[in-house]
């Protein structure tokens, strides 16, 4: 078994209380209103906006045996600087505040995931950062799109108010691949437990955040 398929079944039990989110059920049957997606749009400003600092911060501590590890970092920086901004549209087009959203603080459970893997790059290993990547992109790719459409047929928002969801379900099907070529080129025992405990830490946190959101009555 590679490395790859050995986190996906090792953090199979944290993933299932994501998707068991009664919010992203009920979305995924149609049961939306615009106030949940704005929600989440809003959630996702606040943990998107430091994707690009983490990579630094994970790239800035990666040791010399890892250098190939920070070349795919630098790689992630150049493909992620800016998606912040994205979402941001995509509120305005619903006909929320988009500077509202960029002052608010964000809901406990999006600041403990940030905070945590920051903590986790500084404190214990910066391979750390990987295994936030493998729940966001994971859940990008089994959620985004089908997310999307279903959201754009219920509510009837424009093309442009998906620009985050439809670009990330499908341009994190080419990052997945490779992530799956990363995790399985490591083989270090403590960065892979590193990988795995966080994965299943920011899971848990991401199932949270989605548990935060208005859900429809």
């Amino acid at each position: 078994m590679s490395f790859y398929e050995s986190l996906l079944e090792q953090t199979a039990a944290e993933r299932d209380h994501l998707l068991s989110a009664p919010i992203i059920r009920q979305a995924m049957s149609g049961d939306v209103k615009r106030e949940s997606y704005v929600a989440f749009l809003g959630q996702a400003y606040h943990h998107v906006k430091h994707t690009v600092p983490l990579l630094m911060a994970c790239g800035a501590r990666l040791p010399e045996r890892l250098e190939w590890l920070r070349s795919a970092v630098a790689e992630y920086i150049e493909e992620e600087n800016g998606h912040e901004k994205w979402i941001l549209d995509d509120i305005r087009v619903c006909g929320g505040d988009p500077d509202a959203v960029r002052q608010a603080a964000p809901n406990l459970p999006t600041e403990l995931m940030v905070a945590y893997v920051y903590d986790r790059i500084a404190r214990d290993n910066p391979v750390s950062f990987f295994g936030m990547v493998n729940v966001l992109e994971g859940t990008s790719v089994a959620l985004a799109s089908r997310a999307a459409g279903i959201i754009h047929d219920r509510l009837g928002l424009p093309a442009k108010a998906f620009s985050y969801l439809n670009s990330h379900g499908s341009l994190d099907l080419d990052h997945i691949e490779l992530f799956k070529n990363l995790m399985n080129r490591l083989d270090d025992a403590a960065d892979k437990a590193a990988v795995v405990h966080t994965a299943r830490v920011v899971y848990r946190l991401y199932g949270d955040m989605f548990r935060s959101l208005p859900a429809p009555a």
